[in-house]
């Protein structure tokens, strides 16, 4: 009898691992696989199909142990603003991560999630849309330049040792109400920029009591389009890329098909849910993330544009015990 194949993942408990494993593990495509959740500050649960080793991904023992018999690997573990844990965690985890793949008969396929931090998203001017082919130009803080480091690892394991991979570079990725609370002018904002602290305290709490959005705007005063990418839409071009023959040591922007205009957003939740908005103009610049490639060669489609993201966002009701994560990088 066949071993069954088994596809590790890192960071396996965030809003990315947790989706993907649960479809994953319903797709009759992959019946004959095995999950393997590397876990470390957040645990899941062993269930049907679905292993669990807990421990730090920059600790060379763990990721051996992880990655015994494993043929695939889905890399989403990463490590945000926080300078104490970057290199450890996305640098020093991913490196053993490959060397294990290169050195174990039954590894195939690495699939790195990489993101648009690296080619700096909002931060500078792109007057053309954003492809694969730009060189990387990391914003300020060290999430955007691991971005870049991770990306650069993974290429360099092609040309020295044909490693079998590719990277999905992934713009903001949304999921549950994230996209409604990134419009917050409260303490509660997820992501940035920190809406209150563009206004000041005593209007944002203004804003706050009459549901009021921001629309971000550039130095000229023009609505900002930032990219962004529905989960949903994500773990479907992580599992088209599977063992794709057009995926192989290839990179992927993965995003909505069009970036989301601020001017058009506020436009539409103040036409559809009566909400008032209010220009803030911001030192930040528009870009279009080109997905092209990803339609091309993986045949993949995202579901969701800024509508749909908008509407399951102000629809979307949490249950008790399913608490807000806020984030915004320091």
């Amino acid at each position: 009898m066949d071993h069954p194949k088994r596809i590790l993942v890192t960071g396996a408990a965030g809003k990315v691992g947790r989706e993907f494993i649960d479809r994953f593990l319903a797709d009759g495509r992959f019946d004959t696989y095995v999950v393997r959740a590397l876990c470390h500050n957040r645990k899941l649960q062993p269930r049907h199909r679905l292993e669990v080793v807990c421990g730090p991904i920059e600790d060379r023992c763990v990721v051996e142990q992880a990655t015994v018999g494993v043929s695939h690997v889905l890399h989403l573990a990463t490590s945000k603003e926080t300078p104490e844990t970057t290199i450890d965690v996305s640098i020093k985890g991913l490196f053993w991560l490959l060397e294990a793949c290169r050195a174990s008969p039954s590894f195939r396929q690495f699939i790195l999630i990489g993101g648009d931090a690296g080619m700096g998203h909002f931060f500078y001017l792109h007057p053309i849309p954003v492809t694969e082919t730009q060189e990387h130009s990391a914003y300020p803080g060290c999430y955007a330049l691991s971005k870049v480091l991770e990306e650069v690892m993974l290429e360099q394991y092609y040309v020295q040792y044909d490693l079998n991979g590719c990277c999905l570079r992934a713009s903001w990725i949304m999921e549950k109400d994230d996209f409604k609370y990134q419009l917050s002018f409260g303490h509660d904002v997820f992501g940035g920029p920190r809406w209150r602290d563009l206004v000041g305290a005593e209007k944002a709490d203004e804003y706050v009591a009459t549901g009021a959005v921001p629309v971000m705007l550039d130095p000229q005063g023009l609505p900002v389009k930032r990219n962004f990418v529905h989960v949903d839409d994500l773990v479907s071009a992580i599992l088209l890329s599977i063992d794709h023959v057009k995926a192989r040591q290839q990179t992927f922007n993965i995003c909505m098909n069009e970036p989301v205009d601020y001017g058009k957003l506020g436009a539409y939740l103040a036409e559809s849910r009566g909400l008032p908005t209010v220009p803030i103009r911001t030192p930040y610049h528009s870009t279009w993330l080109d997905n092209t490639k990803a339609r091309f060669l993986l045949g993949w489609r995202p579901r969701y544009d800024f509508k749909k993201m908008t509407d399951c966002a102000w629809e979307y009701e949490r249950a008790p015990d399913d608490p807000r994560i806020v984030w915004y990088p320091g």
